[in-house]
């Protein structure tokens, strides 16, 4: 594994250069890209500025919701699938898996996202063009093996008495865990993804190390230009944002406790 990574390393530095110089540019770019971002005129009106860096800052953001919701509708089926193989009684799955787990939960999400970018032309000689598509499998294998985690918790601190009663029932494994245990696996994890989720939105920024014209990257874009403001002023769609994901787990969370009658 050290072996593996000098190679990336050492590979990227000598060959990244001249493997994507030909890449073709992609719809997520963004204007940034495109040459026509420019700061405004002196002849603008203040509120017509205003309102023109907001609607870019909105269009950055569509990015970042996107990144997000796929992440989530894929992350979390995934990282419970990974939790079987965590659970499993095959030795060799159960390594594997915690092998991998260890490794993405122990490397930054940032290296992650170069790593797919830019591994499969250095290794493979097939660049990744789609700078989105890259940063979307890197936040879905990243996301899934915290869910895993959070999942397999919570699936070791069910009651033994649950399983038991389940086959007392007549009910075979997989009906034990579909009708029995899962709900309350939700339920004993719904605090845990909530903090993952929130800290999804944030992470999505990420996404600008390989060029994806995301909020923040536009706001910087603004910044290197000279108008400091609107990297303050991207702040506001992620208080927005992650406001709105606290109140849904609020709401959640309180359904729960009064289907289970707490």
């Amino acid at each position: 594994m050290v072996f593996l990574c000098f190679l990336i390393v050492g590979s990227f530095a000598a060959n990244a250069a001249g493997t994507y110089e030909a890449a073709d540019e992609e719809p997520f770019m963004g204007s940034l890209q495109q040459g026509d971002f420019t700061l405004p005129s002196d002849n603008e009106e203040p509120l017509a500025r205003f309102r023109r860096i907001t609607l870019d800052l909105l269009d950055g953001f569509r990015l970042n919701i996107v990144i997000f919701f796929v992440t989530l509708v894929l992350a979390l089926p995934l990282g419970m699938v990974v939790t079987f193989g965590l659970m499993s009684k095959l030795a060799p799955l159960r390594s594997f898996c915690k092998i991998i787990v260890w490794i993405v939960r122990g490397s930054p999400l940032m290296l992650q996202i170069f790593i797919v970018f830019f591994v499969p032309g250095l290794l493979f000689d097939t660049p990744m063009r789609d700078r989105m598509l890259a940063a979307l499998i890197a936040f879905v294998i990243n996301y899934s093996m915290f869910f895993a985690e959070i999942y397999r918790g919570a699936l070791e601190n069910m009651p033994k008495g649950q399983f038991e009663a389940g086959k007392v029932l007549g009910l075979s494994k997989v009906k034990v865990f579909f009708h029995i245990i899962l709900f309350q696996v939700i339920k004993n994890s719904t605090a845990a993804i909530g903090n993952e989720v929130i800290n999804l939105i944030k992470d999505t920024s990420l996404a600008r190390v390989v060029a994806v014209s995301e909020i923040l990257m536009r706001a910087q874009g603004y910044a290197n230009l000279g108008m400091i403001w609107p990297l303050f002023y991207s702040l506001v769609f992620y208080l927005a944002a992650t406001a709105i994901i606290t109140l849904l787990f609020g709401r959640f969370e309180r359904r729960l406790k009064r289907a289970t009658g707490e």
